[in-house]
């Protein structure tokens, strides 16, 4: 990326950044509560400002029906969806209290088949499990912007204990940070071979189209990796993503309402100049602006498909 394209990005991403930070991203390592309060009813639920994220996080169950992806990664919602079971042989899920750990059928089997991966060309005792999406999919109250059809799934860096977790130790263990205190490259204590193999692995499903990861990691991974490199072409640098992995897949064959993105270059982004942006001084040390950005109001319900709205007001599948 030139450096005459690269100063007004790094303005309006600085910016993001700052506001993304600002509204309590719920990072990988953020505790969960072992006694969840449930949210109180709405007091006007039929109100045309509300927040679409209060409606949805308020739906405990998916929607009735089969599989059904609707809208974008950021403005969506997902029916009929599939929930990942708390344990298996090679994976737990982490936080609980969140009710994060539904999604397409497609993206539940693949952590199932990249949690056996990880078993069996890592040698980690499996993989830890973030936030996947809502029952009914949607915008969440705190955390992400994505994760709202159903295709987006968090997978820690951390690989798995060799034993079951507890129900505190899953609300309050804390994700291993991989990357630099300098966030120029990755700890070597921490992040071993074992971390490439497993993105590795993920980045060779085909279903997936990206994985975000800290640009440190990107760098590592692009200094490391040897014979078939092509997976690294999924692998895309991004803001975070130094306790965890973000897993995109593509939009299902025949999933006509879902708005997927582009294909990326088929490159690998190993070039120095791939890294100049990530790795500048103002993206490293971001400074405030002088004036806080203003919070935008919530995106509402009718912001979003019309189809949403039905698979909201659906009847709840069978637990």
């Amino acid at each position: 990326m030139s450096p005459r394209r690269i100063a007004p990005l790094l303005l309006v991403m600085t910016l993001v950044v700052i506001k993304v930070l600002a509204a309590g991203d719920a990072l990988a390592q953020d505790k969960g509560s072992v006694n969840p309060k449930p949210l109180p009813p709405l007091a006007n639920p039929n109100d045309p400002k509300l927040g679409a994220k209060e409606l949805f996080a308020r739906k405990l169950l998916p929607s009735t029906g089969p599989a059904r992806v609707i809208g974008s990664y950021v403005k969506g919602c997902i029916g009929g969806a599939a929930q990942m079971p708390l344990n298996g042989d090679n994976w737990q899920v982490m936080r609980l209290s969140r009710n994060r750990n539904w999604g397409h059928p497609d993206m539940i089997a693949l952590i199932k088949r990249l949690a056996a991966k990880a078993h069996k060309d890592a040698g980690w005792p499996g993989i830890l499990v973030g936030d996947i999406g809502q029952p009914r999919g949607g915008p969440a109250l705190s955390g992400h912007a994505s994760h709202q059809i159903g295709l987006d799934a968090d997978i820690w860096l951390t690989p798995m204990p060799d034993h079951r977790l507890s129900r505190e130790e899953r609300e309050e263990m804390s994700a291993v940070m991989m990357v630099r205190e300098d966030r120029l490259d990755i700890d070597p204590k921490v992040f071993t071979p074992g971390h490439l193999l497993v993105l590795r692995d993920a980045a060779q499903e085909p279903a997936v189209q990206r994985i975000f990861v800290n640009p440190a990691i990107k760098k590592a991974l692009c200094r490391e990796a040897k014979g078939d490199r092509s997976w690294l072409s999924k692998i895309r640098p991004w803001w975070g993503h130094d306790y965890h992995f973000h897993i995109r897949m593509r939009c299902p064959a025949g999933a006509s309402e879902c708005q997927g993105q582009p294909s990326q270059s088929e490159g690998e982004g190993c070039k120095p100049s791939d890294f100049a942006f990530w790795f500048s001084e103002g993206v490293l040390h971001p400074k405030p602006p002088p004036v806080p950005p203003k919070p935008k109001p919530p995106m509402t319900l009718a912001q979003m498909p019309a189809a949403c709205k039905v698979v909201l007001h659906a009847p709840n599948a069978k637990p």
